[in-house]
């Protein structure tokens, strides 16, 4: 599929749906723009609740590569960006001295070309899309430095990067581009001024339904209304990390693997590794608590 078939929000969610991903209007709405536009989406929300998603999606229905850069404290250029394959430059340095070719300008050119750089995904990106459709995503933003995002800015603002030792290389064709936070900071406005913005929410108890018998269709449809109904009842407990729409799917198909066919005491007891991934979290979640929200869920 291509960007021109996606020519109208409905064409979006339907496609998005047809890759299953349980696409609302707004979400196409945003992502239709993008495409149109050529405006990076910047996806903030709780973790795991379908943001990465997104991106793998789309590039799937687009039949586009993927790149990825996952981000973290400390990265920097040359780990996001190129750097210089210093290897490759010493060897060549060592022909041209072994053949009297030493000319140091010359050689300065030739060592420092595009034969010698080795690319990362954002440079890897840029260039990328002039043979083939590109989706780059940019994970977890807000877990890298504000000196990183400053960085990002000529990119997203131009799709161009700037290497002293060549100059200014360009996007022939602009990537697709997808950032997503989970807000562990705030992201500088000046990067949000780049981007479209949507934010992905805990989905509704309809909507999560949908997803999970789309994602796992083996399950029985009594069980997977129960599943749904327990997590949203435990996204409404203080806990540290409430339980996103990936530890629901994981949740529905450990069920599946086990065999069960309801939920129970002992069941929730087992597979409570599911759905909570901190020990604090844990102590909190008691039999108590388990039985007020199994007691409910009969009732209903």
């Amino acid at each position: 599929m291509t960007v021109d078939q996606l020519d109208s929000i409905e064409a979006v969610e339907t496609a998005m749906r047809a890759h299953d991903y349980i696409c609302d209007r707004s979400l196409a709405t945003v992502i239709f723009l993008s495409l149109k536009l050529n405006k990076p989406i910047l996806f903030e929300g709780e973790a795991g609740v379908g943001k990465t998603e997104v991106a793998k999606v789309l590039a799937d229905l687009l039949r586009a590569k993927l790149i990825r850069l996952q981000c973290y404290e400390g990265l920097d250029v040359s780990t996001a960006l190129y750097e210089w394959n210093f290897p490759k430059q010493m060897l060549h340095i060592k022909i041209a001295e072994a053949t009297e070719d030493a000319r140091r300008e010359q050689l300065e050119r030739e060592i420092f070309s595009p034969d010698y750089l080795i690319q990362r995904p954002l440079l890897e990106a840029i260039q990328g899309a002039e043979h083939e459709r590109v989706v780059l995503l940019i994970d977890e933003i807000d877990r890298s430095d504000e000196e990183f995002e400053a960085f990002l800015l000529e990119i997203l603002s131009d799709f161009q990067i700037s290497i002293p030792e060549i100059g200014t290389l360009r996007a022939v064709r602009p990537p697709v581009v997808i950032l997503t936070s989970n807000r562990t900071r705030d992201i500088h406005d000046a990067l949000k001024r780049r981007c479209l913005f949507h934010w992905i929410d805990y989905p509704t108890f309809a909507k999560e339904y949908e997803i999970v018998r789309t994602k796992v269709p083996g399950l029985h449809d009594d069980l997977a209304k129960q599943i749904c109904q327990f997590v949203e009842s435990m996204r409404e407990q203080d806990f540290f990390k409430r339980p996103g729409v990936a530890e629901t799917l994981d949740w529905s198909r450990a069920l599946l693997y086990l065999g069960r066919s309801r939920l129970d005491i002992p069941t929730v007891n087992e597979t409570l590794g599911c759905i909570l991934k901190y020990k604090e979290d844990l102590d909190k979640a008691d039999t108590d608590l388990f039985e007020v929200i199994l007691n409910t869920i009969r009732q209903s």
